[in-house]
Order: C-alpha cells, then sequence, then structure tokens
C-alpha cells in the first residue's frame, strides 16, 4: 500500500468505550449505537475522537482507503495470529463493515487496534468492547473516509495491518502507537481546557500529552520520509512528506513551548508566600543580592500616566494630516489621551517623512510650519504633549557631488560626503565606520563626529523651543549608538523620549519561542545605552501578545518568573506597549496583529504596567466597535489610576485563558475559558469587583 497518501488531514478516529477500559482511554460524545446482535455482554458506550498517525509497518504495508467499492460481501473470516481471530462482515450492517477481533488480551489492545483502524484510514463508528477471563470479544462497526464499507479485496490487508500492529514483535510499528495511544490521552484530557483547571497537575498532564503525541507525528513522518528514500519513491512523494515534516516539527515545537510554560507556572506557584516564611528563609532573603539597579534619569515615558495616540497611518500624507488633527483635539483630549506622536516634521523625498533631505524645511506632505505651529498650540491648551518624529539615522541628500554620488546636502545644514559613515560606499562615505546597522536606502549620518552632533542638537532644539514639541520619538536607533540620543536628550530636555528599537524575535521551525528574555534583553540594553534617558517600544509584548491570542496560546502571557514576558516585565517605566502602528499595521501591513483578537489586544496593554499607545487607525478608521472598545479601557486606567509601573500578580495562564489583577484594583481576563474574578475569589475591601468593559475574548473589572 502506498504510504504515501497518508496525510495530515487523514479522517478522525471515533472509538465507543465500556466501563472494562482503562483510565486513560477516551473521553465520551453521542454516536450511534450498534446493532443489537453485536452487543455483546455490555451495551456500547458513545464515542471520542483521536487524531489519527501514520504508520510504517513491516507487514503487508498500509491501507488508505480513498475510493473504494460498496460491498455486500459475505462474512469473511481470517486465520488467528498473534492469538487473535479477525471477522470482517458486509453483509449485516447497511451502513458499516463489521469487524469482529476476538482472543488473548494483552496490555493497550485496545488503543492498538483503534490506532491501527485509524492509520488505515478508516472511521469507526462505535464499538462493542468485552473481556472476561484475559479474552477480548471486541466488535467494531468501521467506514472508509468517503462513509463507505470497506470492499471485500481490502480485508486481508487490513487484516495485516491490525495484526502488525498488534504484535508485540512489530518494532517498526512502534513509534506510531506510541503517537497513538499519546493522542488518545491528549483527547482524555481535553475536557481540561473547557473549564477552569482544578490544579496545576491538569495542566502538567496535558501539556505532556499534547507533546507526546506532537513528538510521535513527526517520528511517524521522518519513518515515512526514510521509506520514501530507501524505496527511490517519486520526487514529488518525497517533498511532499517533506513538507508534512516541517509542519510536524513547527508543531512539536509548539507543544514544547507550551510545556516550558507550564513548567514556569510551577515554579512560580512553588514560591513560599511572604507570610509563610520562616524566620530563617526571610534572614536568607535578606542576604541575596539585590535586583541590578537601572538609571532612570531623564525623560523616559514622561509621568508614567501618559497615554499616547498615534496620530497617524502610512496614508496619512494624503488627507492634509494637520488640518485633519487640528479638528479632533478636543476628541482626542476627552478619550483622555495625553500625548499624541506625529509623523516626522521634515521636508522628505518620500511623502511619509522618512527620508527627510532638508531637516528645517518644515513645509511636508502633511501640511504647512504654520499648520503644525497651530496644531501644537491647539493641542497644548487641551494638555496634550505632542511628540516629533525624529529620522537622524540617515538623511537624503539635495544632488550629487563631484564623484557623481548623491552626497551634496542643502538647506541649512549643507554637508558633504564627510558626514557620511565611509562604510555606505553607494554614497561615496568619507566619514567614520558606521557604528550601528546600516540603512541601504539613504546615506548614513556618521554621529561620532561632534560637528553632526551639534548640529542635530540645535536642530532638536529649534523643534523643541520654536516649534513646541515636547519630546521625541527616535526612529530605526538600531543604526546609531545609544549615547549618541543620551546627548539629543540631556539638550533638548524633552518631556518624553522613546526610540524604536525593532527586533527580530526568537523562533525556532517558525514557531515562536517561548522564553523571548534574550529579545526583551536588548531593547532593555539599548535604553541602559541612553542612560535610562530614553524608553523603547516594546516589541516583545507585541509578538508575544499577537501570538497568545491569535493562536490561543495564552500560557505566553507570563515568563519564567511570573512577570509579564516583554520588556514591559523587565523594565515597566522604560516599555512602550502598543498593538500596531504605520509600519507593523496600516496598508504596509508587515507585522499586523490578528484583527478580531484587537480589543483582546488593547485590554491588555491598556491595563497592565509600560506607557501604551492605541494606533490612529483602530480609534479613528475601525467601525466594528473598536473605538467603543477603547474608549471604555481608557477610562477604566485613568479612574483607577494605573500607569508604568502598575504591579501585576498573574492570576491564570492556560491555553485558553490569561487572567491577571492589577494594582489591587483591575481584573482582566484574555481568551475564551472560563475566569471571573469574583468565582476566583479576587475581591478588593471585601466586595466584589464589578464589569466595566467586555467584548470578543476579553472582560475587564475593576473595583466598585
Amino acid at each position: 500500500m502506498d504510504s504515501s497518501l497518508l496525510s495530515k488531514s487523514s479522517p478522525r478516529m471515533q472509538l465507543g468505550r465500556s466501563q472494562q477500559l482503562p483510565q486513560n482511554c477516551l473521553p465520551t460524545a453521542q454516536v450511534r449505537p450498534l446493532p443489537r446482535r453485536w452487543h455483546s455482554s455490555r451495551q456500547c458506550q458513545p464515542l471520542a475522537a483521536i487524531r489519527p498517525f501514520g504508520l510504517s509497518s513491516s507487514r503487508g504495508g498500509l491501507l488508505v482507503a480513498s475510493a473504494v467499492d460498496m460491498s455486500t460481501s459475505p462474512i469473511s473470516s481470517i486465520d488467528a495470529q498473534d492469538g487473535l481471530d479477525i471477522l470482517f462482515d458486509n453483509s449485516s450492517d447497511n451502513e458499516c463493515t463489521v469487524v469482529t477481533v476476538e482472543g488473548k488480551d494483552k496490555a493497550h489492545l485496545l488503543m492498538s487496534l483503534t490506532g491501527a483502524f485509524s492509520s488505515c484510514g478508516l472511521a469507526v463508528i462505535s464499538a462493542s468492547i468485552t473481556s472476561d477471563d484475559g479474552r477480548v470479544l471486541d466488535v467494531f462497526r468501521v467506514q472508509t473516509a468517503d462513509g463507505k464499507k470497506v470492499s471485500e479485496d481490502q480485508f486481508a490487508l487490513v487484516k495485516d495491518h491490525i495484526l502488525s500492529v498488534t504484535s508485540s514483535t512489530s518494532r517498526s510499528s512502534m513509534p506510531a502507537i506510541y503517537g497513538i495511544v499519546a493522542a488518545a490521552e491528549v483527547e482524555r484530557l481535553k475536557p481540561l481546557k473547557g473549564q477552569a483547571a482544578q490544579n496545576e497537575v491538569d495542566s502538567l498532564e496535558l501539556a505532556a500529552a499534547e507533546m507526546a503525541a506532537a513528538a510521535a507525528e513527526l517520528v511517524a513522518t521522518e519513518r515515512e520520509i526514510i521509506k520514501l528514500r530507501t524505496t527511490n519513491a517519486d520526487l514529488r512523494l518525497v517533498q511532499a512528506k517533506e513538507a508534512v515534516r516541517t509542519e510536524a516539527a513547527a508543531g512539536l515545537e509548539r507543544k514544547m513551548a507550551a510545556m516550558q510554560a507550564v513548567l514556569a507556572a510551577r515554579r512560580n506557584l512553588a514560591a513560599i508566600p511572604e507570610k509563610q516564611k520562616s524566620q530563617a528563609e526571610k534572614l536568607l532573603d535578606t542576604l541575596k543580592p539585590p535586583a541590578p539597579a537601572r538609571a532612570a534619569a531623564g525623560a523616559g515615558s514622561g509621568s508614567g500616566y501618559e497615554i499616547l495616540l498615534q496620530g497617524f497611518n502610512w496614508e496619512s500624507h494624503r488627507q492634509r494630516l494637520y488640518r485633519q488633527l487640528t479638528g479632533r483635539v478636543k476628541d482626542i483630549a476627552d478619550a483622555g489621551f495625553t500625548a499624541v506622536w506625529m509623523p516626522p516634521p521634515s521636508d522628505s523625498v518620500s511623502p511619509q517623512g522618512y527620508l527627510p533631505r532638508d531637516l528645517y524645511s518644515l513645509d511636508s506632505a502633511y501640511g504647512t510650519e504654520g499648520e503644525l505651529r497651530d496644531l501644537i498650540v491647539s493641542f497644548h491648551q487641551h494638555n496634550i504633549k505632542v511628540i516629533a518624529d525624529i529620522v537622524i539615522n540617515h538623511r537624503c541628500a539635495n544632488s550629487q557631488g563631484n564623484d557623481g554620488k548623491w552626497n551634496k546636502f542643502g538647506g541649512r545644514l549643507a554637508w558633504d560626503s564627510s558626514a557620511i559613515c565611509s562604510n555606505n560606499p553607494a554614497f561615496g562615505g568619507r566619514g567614520n565606520p558606521k557604528q550601528g546597522d546600516d540603512y541601504a536606502a539613504a546615506p548614513n549620518i556618521d554621529h561620532s563626529q561632534e560637528r553632526i552632533r551639534n548640529d542635530i542638537g540645535n536642530w532638536m532644539k529649534y523643534l523643541r523651543n520654536s516649534i513646541g514639541f515636547d519630546g521625541w520619538r527616535f526612529d530605526f536607533v538600531r543604526g546609531y549608538l545609544g549615547s549618541y540620543c543620551k546627548q539629543y536628550i540631556d539638550e533638548t530636555v524633552p518631556a518624553m523620549a522613546f526610540g524604536e528599537y525593532w527586533d527580530s524575535c526568537e523562533y525556532t521551525d517558525g514557531v515562536l519561542n517561548y522564553n523571548q528574555d534574550a529579545h526583551r534583553q536588548r531593547t532593555v540594553n539599548w535604553c541602559d545605552s541612553t542612560g535610562g534617558t530614553s524608553a523603547a517600544f516594546d516589541f516583545t509584548t507585541k509578538g508575544i501578545l499577537q501570538e497568545a491570542v491569535g493562536r490561543r496560546e495564552y500560557w505566553r502571557l507570563v515568563d519564567s518568573q511570573g512577570r509579564p514576558p516583554g520588556v514591559m516585565g523587565m523594565w515597566p517605566s522604560r516599555a512602550i506597549t502598543f498593538i500596531d502602528n504605520h509600519d507593523t499595521g496600516s496598508t504596509l501591513n508587515h507585522w499586523p496583529f490578528p484583527t478580531r483578537n484587537l480589543p483582546e489586544g488593547y485590554a491588555y496593554i491598556l491595563t497592565h504596567p509600560g506607557t501604551p499607545c492605541v494606533f490612529y487607525d483602530h480609534f479613528y478608521q475601525e467601525d466594528n466597535g473598536l473605538r467603543k472598545c477603547i474608549l471604555e479601557l481608557l477610562g477604566v486606567r485613568k479612574r483607577n489610576g494605573l500607569n508604568a509601573r502598575s504591579k501585576v500578580v498573574v492570576k491564570k495562564s492556560a491555553a485558553d485563558v490569561y487572567a491577571a489583577f492589577i494594582d489591587d484594583k483591575v481584573a482582566v481576563k484574555l481568551g475564551p475559558g472560563d475566569w471571573s474574578p469574583n468565582h476566583a475569589g479576587v475581591r478588593v475591601n471585601g466586595k466584589d469587583l464589578k464589569l466595566a468593559s467586555s467584548g470578543y475574548q476579553f472582560a475587564v473589572w475593576e473595583a466598585q
């Protein structure tokens, strides 16, 4: 039989069980009963499904029933092997082939039998299971993948495969048998996903079973590939199976990550509460080295109570943005925003402003300098800070130099090729080598030169003192040293400052790793390099959060120490949290948050520590109730004084639910799972919390 026909989309096997089945057998579900003549000594119980796994058999190959002929053949008896008699009957049942297995019982025999049917592509519609005095009489009603009976000419193949699988000496089938047993164990434990876990042992048991099943699936696929290669199978079949292996490897990585999260949660729960510690344990705590102190001088995320609105998207240059925002200033203020992040203000080769040319020329595609000044004044009248997008890693030249390359700058900062990094040969740079990542689209500016830093510092002072900007968002900070940002911040004394340190999260086989400590540490290191004067966008939180809600892997939302897993869990006062921006979302869509999960995303960042930033599109362009949701959550944050340093206590973090209590005032639940603070015994001053906002897969409560 051609094993290449097996795939992960094989039909699910179903099994009825009686009271005599082992405890690690399958959970119950509703099915049709067997004809009464097949009800041996006990009535058949309801069905449950397990996922099939491909088997590599040493006898008879694999039976894959695709389109097979209907048959009304008479009863066909198969000689006993390995202590089993197998009888096939197509005449006594109008819909199914009836398979009777009788003989000596053995460990996991039922699992092996049902797994053999499954790996043949046969669905068990119902079964009657009898065991007495070490012998079994099991009767199965089975159908092919397309709902037909098994044709008579396939009986021998099915028999050989069943005997191969159930034989204790069939070495080649063992990995797949392990997979069948593991899959059945997963099915038994699945009800735990749909209800509040009774204890952490249940979560561990489920994670272990799922990981075992995923491992078995990968092993089975690997064996099929080996078999195809050793038999010189068609290259297309091998390539198709290689694709299945890649998917199986990714599935295993995902289950391993889930197990890692479960184990981390158990370690956190095992920690001894302070009030239960002995005097000796408390003394030992005092001897532990303190956590490393972090510099916190400078602007960073402002007062800690700031709430940002990104006031533009990638297409805002088409809409005379300054005029548009002028008409929305009061609405922005009434919503509760305290600061607005504006696009780059200078003349630019690109209309979006990210290829700046003449820095002092503030007439841009967004509007005139006069309109910008008027808008800033209006924002200030409503106590809203205005943040400028500062693009200083690179700058576009106005014309070509003597070498024919674009390195002759115009305007008040008339630099030449000496201002360009020397390892930027496309633009004839004659400055010092680049000290950060290269930006290939434009000349990279050499910040190591004092005269260049003086020019940039003076321009930023002009924006601060003359135009009226209150703070800075530094673009592409991986391109130059954080110490230079510190100098610009110290010289201009902004109310807020934060950088875009966009670094790739860490993946294995295309699956986001559970542990992203190294990723967020790089962002923290950059903030440290500014002397703590600048915050940074929390890309770690974005990456983890959208994976958690999009794939229902809410266990990702707590790290191995019980903290939020992003920068907000390491240095919350320097974390600018966000869901999307003009790069990740908008019309660019480089790394978008799942649309239907946007309310969940905002329920998370607007209740948790860090400084949240709401994207323009989500507040002004979504018409599915997202704006209402954001407004409710902004109200919760403001009323309860949640801030960049708020305390988070994670109450639950499982596959289908995440729950946390913030500042002993606000509870939040994400995911389809069941949890509420009032049922969990979370109260404030002896009172239940009241629901403040809810929507698709989220709810937020606050103290009454």
